[in-house]
């Protein structure tokens, strides 16, 4: 059983029968996020958008995605009953912050009524970049067919996926597997979600987390991170001065 707990059944209702004939999808990375229009979906699954739908299923109101760990702080001064949560290059804790970048951390804490603040040196900072999109999801394997429903239901012309996972020493195949699935579903297929989470562990970073050198990428959070289709609510994002607000569609999420 994955650590995040009973997974929820997702209804047909999740299943992308057909793709609008007019949808066109592509694929994008950090860099290119502020050129990016239409609908644009950043996938970080290891770990931002993991540990933000984690932060969510445990009662969360929001996850304010920040760019810069000045930001983060600065939130988290302004709000002392906020959780702040965050990341460096590499896995380590953001220094001032209250948890790392754990989902794995987030999976036995009562969150309902606060906020969460995250930043981290991937996904949050492409949620930010992404100024002229339309519309922005965040997304992670743990959502992603919820992530494809509602692409599905609001049929926007132009999507673009955009994988934050590739670094001068990472593959990114993590993301790069979140996004097949994605597309697989907007075009109506229904694949089989284990080679997905296969993908996970066997990515470049994956790799790292059970390779038992780095206290701050555990093995439980791979585990969570690989857990396909765990939530079946999508991230929305809405703009704000502070930041880039992660809430969560309507929908069953598993009790942990």
């Amino acid at each position: 059983m994955s650590k995040l707990g009973p997974a929820v059944r997702l209804s047909s209702s999740f299943i992308v029968v057909t793709a609008p004939p007019a949808m066109q999808i592509f694929r994008s990375d950090l860099p290119h996020c502020a050129e990016l229009t239409g609908a644009v979906v950043v996938i970080d699954v290891l770990r931002s958008f993991t540990t933000s739908a984690v932060a969510l299923a445990q009662g969360a109101d929001e996850v304010i995605a920040v760019d810069s760990l000045d930001a983060a702080l600065a939130l988290r001064r302004r709000d002392p009953q906020s959780l702040a949560i965050g990341a460096l290059g590499g896995g380590a804790p953001a220094p001032g912050l209250d948890l790392g970048n754990s989902p794995s951390q987030l999976t036995g804490l009562d969150l309902r009524g606060r906020s969460c603040i995250l930043y981290t040196a991937g996904g949050t900072r492409a949620l930010n970049a992404c100024g002229h999109a339309d519309l922005v999801l965040a997304a992670s394997l743990v959502c992603a067919s919820a992530t494809a429903a509602r692409l599905r239901a609001l049929a926007p012309a132009r999507i673009t996926l955009v994988v934050t996972g590739v670094w001068t020493d990472r593959d990114g195949d993590e993301d790069h597997a979140c996004a097949d699935l994605i597309e697989a579903l907007l075009r109506g297929d229904d694949p089989p979600r284990a080679p997905y989470a296969a993908r996970v562990h066997a990515s470049d970073f994956g790799r790292r987390f059970t390779a038992g050198d780095n206290p701050h990428l555990p093995p439980a959070d791979l585990d969570c991170c690989a857990a396909v289709d765990h939530y079946d609510f999508a991230m929305p994002i809405t703009r704000c001065p502070t930041g880039m607000v992660i809430r969560r569609t309507h929908g069953l999420a598993s009790a942990f």
